[in-house]
């Protein structure tokens, strides 16, 4: 069985690219689901499924968030990892989309977990907003704050890998040149992505008339604007985007080339510098083998360890 992916918001469930990709399991928050309930859904896919994988953002509400440690705690089990991400609604619905794909590969439980990592740093995650005077996600000058209140401001934000911030200017349309400019200032994808836009309050075809052309997109994919995303960008004015690797072969590759750990606390397999079940990191080298490491290396003979 696939191991099981699960989210904290109907939001993050995107719909899948193929028939082979399984859909996620949704964990309501406390005043939509009793505990005991919980408690019976989370059992429910860890004897179904073996181990369980859960994504939420690091914005979910306090109660919630103990809600999903109360159940692990009470279940009494090491198969349940919690995730939590710093990326935006549509990017993070994104990455879940991503490992509801690696699920059904031949990749053990920790590493489908471990992957998360991995798998965020080619998320390029951002949106077009039509105010920043309540953004706290990347910095935002003074002069961008007083922009904000220009009827017809616009203002680009990427906010992973790389946080920047590009002043579009009123709701004018753009030249060619003017709009290649504004998005040759976002940092680009330097591999084969598709675009995901999301559409809100906002009214602007910036991210597919502009951007997906200046980032040279093999296609653009869009979708709701999730509820959530108002209150991370600070305004319901937004249309998000996010760029990323489509292929389930190109993810597959990617993953299966890096370098797989045993994690010394829980024993699961992993990738990376952390296990994503039980948060240990991994141990370094015994002190004898820095020792012989530190003896053979180039310019180092005669010092001390």
């Amino acid at each position: 069985m696939p191991t099981a992916i699960a989210v904290t918001s109907p939001d993050l469930v995107l719909p899948p690219t193929d028939r082979q990709t399984p859909t996620a399991a949704v964990l309501l928050p406390p005043e939509r689901q009793p505990l005991g309930d919980a408690l019976s859904a989370a059992q429910m896919l860890v004897e179904q499924h073996g181990y369980v994988v859960v994504l939420y953002p690091s914005t979910l509400p306090p109660a919630h968030r103990r809600r999903l440690y109360a159940v692990r705690s009470l279940l009494e089990s090491d198969r349940i990892a919690l995730l939590a991400s710093d990326l935006p609604p549509l990017a993070l619905g994104v990455l879940v989309r991503q490992l509801r794909q690696l699920s059904v590969c031949d990749f053990s439980p920790g590493v489908v977990a471990s992957a998360a990592r991995l798998l965020s740093h080619y998320l390029y995650a951002g949106a077009v907003l039509g105010s920043v005077a309540r953004l706290d996600r990347v910095p935002v000058t003074l002069k961008s704050h007083a922009k904000s209140w220009v009827p017809g401001a616009r203002f680009a934000v990427l906010t992973n890998p790389r946080p920047a911030l590009v002043t579009l200017g009123g709701a004018r349309k753009q030249d060619a040149k003017e709009g290649a400019e504004d998005a040759g200032r976002l940092a680009a994808p330097e591999f084969a992505a598709r675009l995901l836009v999301a559409k809100g309050q906002l009214a602007t075809e910036w991210p597919t008339g502009v951007l997906a052309p200046a980032w040279q997109v093999a296609s653009v994919e869009e979708c709701p604007l999730p509820e959530s995303s108002a209150g991370w960008w600070g305004t319901a004015r937004a249309v998000e985007f996010a760029a990323f690797l489509p292929d389930i072969t190109v993810l597959y590759q990617l993953v299966s080339s890096v370098r797989r750990e045993v994690c010394s606390w829980c024993g699961i397999e992993l990738i990376g510098d952390r296990c994503g079940f039980c948060s240990a990191p991994i141990a370094p080298p015994p002190r004898s083998h820095r020792r012989a490491a530190g003896a053979l290396a180039p310019g180092t003979r005669g010092t001390r360890p």
